[in-house]
């Protein structure tokens, strides 16, 4: 009785060992973007990309972040490009904030919702986790074109059960200060805005098993 009761506590230590670990285990996050999240205009490690990676050390949360964001991306460009990311980075998590682009440009919005599914269902298969990043267009696009586009995002995070974070520069877009010149691209100040937008969804990503 004794052997087994000391059997039986060790499979215990090794059961709790083993579900620490899988909590504990360092992840890997993926985020593919375009100037929003390349810290276009602004010094290197003032976008919410590297903010977010002092957050997580200061959480004390286990994770490399890779910033694969390139300015001018489409999610036609992210869609080509994150096959080769995913095989050379093998994410537990990847962050897709890709749209502005294809909206500024009057892209139709069914071709960037392909793009966008395409990309979920290819990180999905490669046991990945998703978080979509949302945006808006301005309103002088035209109400139909902007709904259209803003909804998008709802849309695939539903049917694809994937987390979405609505709108990126919630608390931005109002305030003409928090843009540089070129009224786009915000300054390093918006930034930690911006991260505290996405960071309440992306830390229970990264926070799960």
């Amino acid at each position: 009785m004794l052997a087994f009761l000391k059997n039986l506590t060790v499979v215990a230590f090794l059961t709790l060992a083993a579900t620490a670990s899988a909590y504990s285990a360092p992840k890997n996050v993926l985020v593919v973007g375009d100037s929003l999240s390349a810290e276009y205009g602004i010094a290197r490690g003032a976008g919410w990309v590297a903010l977010l990676e002092q957050k997580l050390k200061t959480e004390k949360i286990a994770a490399k972040v890779v910033n694969a964001s390139i300015s001018g991306e489409t999610t036609s460009g992210g869609r080509a490009r994150l096959p080769a990311l995913i095989k050379q980075h093998r994410p537990d998590i990847v962050v897709i904030e890709l749209g502005a682009n294809d909206g500024l440009r009057g892209l139709p919005v069914p071709s960037a919702e392909a793009n966008l599914r395409a990309m979920i269902a290819m990180a999905q298969e490669n046991k990945a986790r998703v978080l979509l990043v949302g945006m808006r267009m301005p309103p002088n696009y035209g109400r139909a074109y902007t709904e259209r586009f803003f909804t998008m995002f709802e849309t695939v995070a539903k049917s694809t059960r994937s987390p979405l974070v609505p709108f990126m520069l919630d608390g931005v877009a109002d305030k003409p200060a928090l843009f540089q010149q070129d009224r786009l691209h915000p300054t390093a100040q918006a930034h930690p805005i911006i991260l505290d937008n996405i960071w309440p969804q992306f830390a229970a990503l990264v926070k799960s098993k």
